[in-house]
């Protein structure tokens, strides 16, 4: 048996719906027997496809958020370094150096 679905949330599935649920109406027998599996099957691809277009659309909207984010992200870093990075290059550099040159110093000793 199905729980009870959310008609807004599966619309495209709704015909399906109501034909299982008046062919488990119906009679009692209809169910044990296996008659209503027909509908039953036809309602649960519906709901598989449903399923999968929700995903889809998920994914499309989680992949330009991301790309908002990124933008953001990378106008903070080139307001911060510039548009080259050529700040955060140097900056590199002279932490490069001062490592070495620690390393340096201990191995001399």
């Amino acid at each position: 048996m199905h729980p009870q679905l959310e008609a807004e949330r599966f619309h495209s599935c709704y015909d399906f719906i109501q034909a299982l649920d008046k062919c488990h109406q119906k009679a009692y027998y209809k169910r044990i027997l296996g008659i209503c599996n027909n509908e039953k099957e036809a309602l649960s691809q519906c709901l598989k496809q449903a399923s999968l277009e929700n995903k889809k659309r998920a994914i499309v909207q989680s992949k330009s958020k991301r790309t908002i984010i990124e933008d953001k992200w990378k106008k903070i870093d080139e307001e911060e370094y510039g548009e080259d990075k050529v700040l955060e290059i140097l900056l590199q550099r002279m932490k490069e150096k001062k490592i070495n040159k620690t390393t340096n110093d201990k191995d001399s000793q």
